[in-house]
This record gives C-alpha cells, structure tokens and sequence, in this order.
C-alpha cells in the first residue's frame, strides 16, 4: 500500500503547487506521482506473472495448492496494476 500512499503524497503536493502558483513543486508532485504509480504496476505485473507460472506449475504437477496460490496472486496482480 506504500506506492499508493506515495501517489497520494504526489497529488497532494501537485494541488500545493497548483494553488500557491509554485511550478516547481506542481512538477515534483506530479514526478513523485507518477514514479510511484508506474513501480506499483510494475510490481503488479510481477506479481501476475508469477502466479500464471505458479498456477500452470500446479496444474502439470496436480498440485491444487500451488493452482490455487497462482490463481490469487494473478487476481492480487491485476489489482495492483489497477488505477
């Protein structure tokens, strides 16, 4: 949830800017929400991936456990990736 925290941190900072007409800031915040936004996707990505492997691992092997945890982080992934 930390990526998330850090995006809001981004918007918020781009608001101040915004208001107080401080340009610099508004591209920071902007720059820190936008850092923070792409790792989380990425990590999402990850996480997706690693569950199509884990899920297709446990299907060949017979392994319902490992199908099933391939399966919730496919689903955790997607929500991560998710805006």
């Amino acid at each position: 949830m930390g990526d998330r925290m850090d995006e809001m941190k981004g918007n918020i900072k781009e608001g101040v800017g915004k208001v107080t007409g401080n340009d610099r800031m508004e591209a920071e915040g902007r720059t820190e929400h936008d850092a923070a936004e792409a790792e989380r996707k990425t990590k999402g990505a990850g996480t997706e991936l690693k569950g199509h492997v884990e899920e297709g691992l446990g299907h060949v092997s017979g392994d319902e456990d490992l199908r099933e945890r391939g399966m919730a982080d496919q689903l955790k992934g997607k929500i991560d990736r998710s805006t």
